[in-house]
């Protein structure tokens, strides 16, 4: 039984996978460009635009700064890895194909099953955030969304005239969701292309937040640099940059889900690397300009609320003189909550085309039923998994708070990046003589470091979040030995 539990796929076996052609297989459309764009269109949402503020006012103060300087470089390690697996492995399913084939089926089935933390929980904290600023937006033009179908159950909306209503459902991110769905089922291309105007939109939007707000920083407000720690592990001085780290990695996630198309990359040796690692740097850079500009116009003490970037903004505004700045910026927060609007449907494009690809790889390896592989004959997407898909976000978008979703996919998508950068490793000494498009360089070190820094930032978050990971894992396993395991069809052919 333990031999079966961690018998590899081949990788020679996957090669063949990944280059079949016809009805039944993905259409090979994306070019490195979309890939860049598909993960750019990923990263930038809920953490740049919801949760850095947060972080800065709960966790980091001003050297919120250094946090996503931290979440960058375990990302940029994590990236590494996922990119010299990407071009020696292109075919869908990401960390679960690559925990296949280099740690074992157990590890896989682990893999995959905490990757629904990361893509669909990842897709509805963002149709939650979505909804959020959908409500502000209508507020801007006179129109009252109802209050009780704005928030999940049990959350206390705050009304103009200072009363409050109970939600019982967050119709938006419903909505939103479902608009996605469609827009996947009927498209790889067509999503691709849509992504790609919405990741110029957003990148824009920073852009202008960036060089606008730089002229009015109260350089002030950057001191102290690092706040005192109040006593309490994660509250501010170096422990809080690591909190911050932690919380904020959510602001990254999304460049791993552009591995997930590397079954519909024209040319993934060459193009998936590029993908990967350049929407990661570009990112990154954007990320500790803006957030440095953040912290500068308001003190951080100010930055704890639903939309910090507008907060920011307002705080530029009543600087601004009666010339052409002062006139963008008065009209920057209506063109930030649309940048967000426009920034968090690409990020919920990118996570709900993962998904789905990731159980339709589960279903060709046996582990999960045979309808969760079947491709619709007409836009050859994976189209049952992605339907699925689209309910889970739903109900999950409809009926959880926002925090909690947080930290649930920031935990789960740092225990994928645990496993991937150990599987470097592994495959580097089972498999030296593979073709790599891409080497990831000074293996082990390099793997060995990303592991390391992704067990540190999971070390840093709360312990309830903890707790939700490993009754989730309970779950998965218990469906491994009840379903996976008996269905598997590498461990039928081995038998």
């Amino acid at each position: 039984m333990a031999n079966s539990l961690f018998a590899t796929k081949p990788i020679e076996e996957l090669k063949q996978e990944a280059a079949a052609t016809g009805s039944h297989s993905l259409k090979r459309v994306l070019t490195a460009l979309d890939l860049t764009t598909l993960g750019i269109g990923a990263i930038i949402g809920t953490g740049i635009f919801v949760l850095t503020g947060q972080a800065a006012a709960a966790y980091a103060g001003p050297a919120i700064v250094l946090s996503m300087v931290l979440a960058g470089i375990a990302s940029g390690l994590a990236g590494l890895c996922y990119a010299e697996f990407a071009s020696t492995v292109p075919i869908a399913g990401s960390a679960y194909t690559y925990g296949y084939a280099t740690l074992g089926e157990f590890v896989a089935w682990i893999i995959g099953w905490d990757l629904i933390l990361e893509y669909a929980l990842g897709a509805a904290t963002v149709a939650v955030g979505w909804s959020g600023y959908l409500v502000s937006v209508l507020k801007d033009f006179g129109i009252q969304f109802p209050a009780a179908l704005s928030a999940a159950p049990g959350t206390a909306v705050l009304l103009a005239d200072g009363s409050k209503v109970t939600a019982v459902f967050n119709l938006p991110a419903v909505v939103i969701a479902v608009l996605v769905t469609m827009l996947l089922v009927i498209g790889i291309q067509e999503s691709a292309r849509v992504n790609a105007v919405i990741v110029i939109v957003k990148v824009l939007v920073v852009l202008m937040v960036i060089a606008a707000g730089a002229m009015y920083i109260n350089t002030g407000n950057w001191h102290p640099f690092i706040p005192p720690n109040t006593g309490e592990f994660g509250h501010f001085g170096w422990s809080g940059i690591l909190r911050g780290a932690g919380v904020i990695f959510f602001a990254y996630i999304g460049f791993d889900a552009v591995s997930t198309a590397a079954q519909e990359a024209r040319n993934p040796q060459r193009d998936m690397p590029i993908g990967i690692l350049g929407s990661l740097v570009i990112c990154t850079v954007l990320y500790v300009l803006v957030s440095g500009v953040m912290v500068g116009l308001v003190p951080y003490t100010e930055l704890g609320v639903p939309a910090p970037m507008a907060v920011a903004i307002d705080a530029a505004k009543s600087h601004a003189g009666t010339g052409f700045m002062g006139s963008v910026i008065r009209v920057m927060p209506f063109l930030v909550k649309f940048g967000a609007l426009a920034g968090l449907s690409s990020v919920m494009v990118v996570m709900m085309l993962g998904q789905p690809r990731i159980f339709m790889s589960m279903a060709n390896d046996g582990l999960l039923p045979e309808w969760a592989r079947k491709i619709h004959p007409r836009f050859r997407t994976p189209w049952v998994t992605t339907i699925v898909t689209g309910v889970v976000v739903s109900l999950a978008a409809g009926f959880t708070r926002i925090t909690v979703l947080g930290e649930l996919v920031s935990i789960g998508t740092l225990l994928a990046f645990v496993i991937v950068s150990c599987g470097i490793i592994a495959l580097r000494y089972k498999r030296p003589e593979l073709e790599r498009g891409f080497r990831t360089p000074w293996v082990p070190f390099v793997p060995a470091l990303s592991a390391l820094v992704a067990l540190g930032l999971m070390a840093g978050l709360p312990g309830p979040t903890w707790i939700r990971l490993i009754v989730w894992m309970v779950i998965g396993i218990a469906l491994y030995f009840f379903y996976g395991y008996r269905h598997s069809e590498l461990r039928k052919r081995s038998g």
